[in-house]
């Protein structure tokens, strides 16, 4: 990094980054920034710029040198009943990020020994000694966690990514929750899946609720409702809509009691349908209060945490695209910043004045 900033500016740097997080590919990032601001950087020093920069944003977070200027206490929103109060909410998710595999990179690397081999005594003075080859992964897909905190209308966002496990997203909650002061907002809940990993990180913070997301809450509902009812059937879509309601507007208790009803008519395969369903959400029933998130005016979808998910990863998916896990995080890490209120420009701004 520290090369990197002496042979490129500030301001070229924030470019490459823009392009380079916006664009499909490094390369034609590299031609956006050629075409709008007449700047050449080959490809490979323009990769270096972008991801060099996405590990220096994740070490000043980590550091706590990105302060923000917001806090729960200016996150207010109006209660069902008309009063003030200030509400903070927060959520975290895990998303699959294509990386390298080992054969893969062994696969590379002969390739580039051979078309070195084949190539000319004459122009072989030429080539660059191949770099060392950094170790590749087990697997085609490696986790990264996602956390964002955010307040009712969303006018203020904090995301946070780490590659970590889950030891790294409790360490992301804790960090972040302290940046955004959490605890400075009077009414304060955590949104998740109902992965047990995800609830017992929001643990860590000091919570009012933890709530069950009503989308993948249903999921699971109208996974039993065609398992034991029969797919695409409208008795299937009645009994749905008619416990989710029930679980919505009436509290778990009658909730559960109608699935407790349903059960004792069923046999067979289609009893243990239902009994995986009451697995499911008899460990969860704290968290599907939903009735009483509606009277505070609590929301119970995690949609900016899905929406947080897709445009992390969104320049580091697609075809052909492979990274080393800590490359993609750094990317995602660019994004993060982008997203959170006010950090693109803070961070940027003490750049220049550090350079200066």
């Amino acid at each position: 990094m520290d090369e990197t900033e002496s042979a490129v500016s500030v301001g070229v740097r924030q470019l490459c980054c823009r392009e380079g997080t916006q664009g499909r590919s490094f390369d034609r990032g590299r031609e956006n920034l050629k075409h709008v601001g007449q700047l050449r950087v080959g490809e490979e020093m323009f990769r270096q710029i972008v991801e060099s920069e996405g590990r220096a944003i994740l070490l000043a977070s980590e550091s706590l040198q990105l302060e923000l200027d917001w806090s729960g206490q200016e996150c207010v929103t109006v209660t069902p009943g008309g009063e003030a109060t200030t509400r903070m909410y927060v959520s975290g998710d895990g998303v699959l990020a294509p990386v390298t595999t080992q054969a893969e990179k062994d696969k590379r690397r002969a390739t580039a020994k051979k078309w070195r081999k084949d190539t000319p005594r004459s122009r072989r003075g030429k080539l660059k000694r191949l770099p060392a080859v950094r170790k590749g992964s087990d697997n085609r897909y490696k986790q990264i966690y996602v956390s964002v905190f955010y307040d009712q209308p969303q006018a203020h966002r904090l995301v946070g990514v780490t590659r970590h496990q889950v030891a790294g997203l409790k360490r992301l909650l804790e960090r972040d929750g302290e940046r955004a002061g959490i605890h400075k907002a009077q009414e304060r809940v955590g949104i998740v899946d109902g992965a047990v990993c995800l609830r017992s990180n929001l643990e860590v913070l000091p919570l009012q609720a933890i709530v069950l997301d009503f989308y993948h809450f249903g999921e699971h509902v109208g996974l039993a409702g065609s398992a034991t009812l029969g797919p695409e059937t409208q008795a299937a879509r009645d009994w749905v809509g008619k416990v989710l309601h029930t679980a919505r507007h009436e509290g778990y208790a009658p909730f559960f009691q109608q699935v407790i009803e349903w059960r004792s008519e069923l046999r067979g395969g289609r009893r243990k349908s239902a009994d995986a369903l009451i697995g499911y959400v008899a460990p969860r029933q704290d968290m599907i209060r939903y009735d009483q998130c509606d009277k505070r005016g609590w929301d119970v979808g995690s949609g900016p945490m899905e929406s947080m998910c897709g445009v992390t990863t969104d320049r580091i998916k697609g075809r052909g695209r492979r990274w080393d896990i800590d490359n993609a995080e750094a990317m995602m890490a660019l994004e993060a910043l982008y997203q959170s209120t006010g950090l693109w420009d803070r961070y940027w701004s003490n750049a220049f004045n550090h350079r200066n």
